[in-house]
This record gives structure tokens, C-alpha cells and sequence, in this order.
């Protein structure tokens, strides 16, 4: 868990628009999202995890334990149920809603590696350490 307390910042992304387009996410607002490199952060306090995620548009926290199920409002304004696992250095999410989503983040040496699946559709975003 060496990525608890460590910032990321988006260093470079791989078919975000086509995974917000998948979602349902308006054109406006997918430019938007596109066009930021938000910061992502995780804490732990006790057996509590917070994940923020940063940007000059909008900040986002969720606070969870592992392998419970909680529910979220996406940033994109989805409410649905959430629940996330951790297996060594990767936190699998799986979002359960209209539109079923898996987020896994896999935290290695300086980096964190983010792929969003959606039905068909898989995005990767790479963020580096700050």
C-alpha cells in the first residue's frame, strides 16, 4: 500500500471520449473532461479509504472500505451503487447502475495506470506521481 498518502497527476489518456460518449456524458461536457489533468490522491484512516480526485473544474471524494458496498455519485452525475477491492498494488471498482462500470487502478513505481471498461469500450489513463 505504498500509494496510500501519494499524488497523481493525468499524464496522458487513451479513448476517454469515446468512454464518456459510452456513459451517455453530453458533448460539452466531454470537452471539459477532456481537457483536464485532474490530481488523484488516496488516504486511509483506520480501515477507511478516501480517494479524491482533483481537477480546476471539479474536486470528487469518495470514502469507502474495502469490500463493502457504498453508494457514489459519479462525476458525471450517475448514482450507483459501488464496491472496491484491493489485490496488491491494483483497487478494482465495480460500479453497478444503469450503465454497469469497472475502474481498476493499478498503482506501480511513480505511476498509476487507470482502465475504465464500460460494455465494449476500455480507456486507460496514466497518471504520474507528483
Amino acid at each position: 500500500m505504498s500509494f496510500v498518502g501519494k499524488k497523481f497527476k493525468l499524464d496522458k489518456s487513451e479513448n476517454f471520449d469515446e468512454y464518456m460518449k459510452e456513459l451517455g456524458v453530453g458533448l460539452v461536457t466531454r470537452k471539459m473532461g477532456n481537457s483536464l489533468s485532474p490530481t488523484v490522491e488516496v488516504t486511509l484512516d483506520g480501515d477507511t479509504y478516501t480517494l479524491t480526485t482533483t481537477s480546476t473544474f471539479k474536486t470528487s471524494a469518495i470514502s469507502f472500505k474495502l469490500g463493502q458496498e457504498f453508494d457514489e455519485e459519479t462525476l458525471d452525475g450517475r448514482n450507483v451503487k459501488s464496491i472496491i477491492t484491493l489485490d496488491g498494488n491494483k483497487l478494482t471498482q465495480e460500479q453497478k447502475g444503469d450503465k454497469p462500470t469497472t475502474i481498476v487502478r493499478e498503482f506501480n513505481d511513480g505511476e498509476l495506470i487507470t482502465t475504465l471498461t464500460i460494455g465494449n469500450v476500455k480507456c486507460v489513463r496514466v497518471y504520474k506521481a507528483v
